[in-house]
């Protein structure tokens, strides 16, 4: 069976995996999309929790100054080696990020650090707007619950399309270079500066 960009596109969405990592497991399930998500973490996701759960110390902070001065942005990337954290590949990465951070403006690393008060706040937001179109009450709870999903996806830089490279989110690049790096690396925090903004 031939394996088409709309199905690795599909499983990538599902399990957050790396497109080649998408692609391999569909191969080896023969286009069975379960299977696939099913040999993905038999295979791979295992392996990603296990670093996960180790501890990671090193790394670096990396800046990106942008717009003549204007807006400002500093990141700390962890692993868990400073001979990894020193390498050109880390430097990169974290230095994208930076840049990243600048051009899309997140709210925070993950979900789990969207605070409560912000998504209440979106919550009584998007009712207004259900109320407001006449959306019957029935489904207005999944309507507020598909636009918060999307909230979240573009607040969050983790959900994020990379800046430079669309097709991959920010997920994806921590995890290609956790497989090649065989460290857990983290995004800790990140602090972006617009100046004459108040904090």
């Amino acid at each position: 069976m031939s394996i088409t960009a709309a199905m690795v596109k599909e499983l990538r969405d599902k399990t957050n995996a790396g497109m080649m990592d998408c692609k391999k497991a569909l191969t080896e399930a023969d286009g069975d999309m379960e299977k696939a998500i099913d040999w993905l973490r038999q295979k791979g996701l295992s392996v990603a929790a296990k670093r996960a759960g180790r501890v990671a110390s090193e790394g670096q902070v990396a800046s990106y100054i942008h717009a003549g001065g204007k807006l400002g942005v500093m990141v700390e990337v962890n692993c868990e080696t400073d001979f990894t954290g020193k390498t050109e590949e880390f430097g990169i990465f974290a230095k994208d990020l930076a840049m990243h951070i600048a051009a899309s403006n997140p709210l925070c690393v993950n979900e789990e650090d969207l605070s409560p008060e912000v998504l209440e706040r979106e919550r009584e937001i998007y009712k207004a707007q259900a109320l407001d179109q006449g959306k019957p009450e029935k489904i207005m709870d999944k309507i507020i619950e598909g636009k918060l999903k999307k909230f979240a996806a573009e607040s969050c830089l983790m959900n994020q399309p990379f800046v430079k490279d669309t097709d991959k989110t920010i997920a994806d690049l921590v995890n290609e270079l956790r497989a090649q790096t065989g460290e857990n690396i983290q995004i800790r925090r990140f602090a972006r500066f617009v100046l004459g903004e108040e904090s």
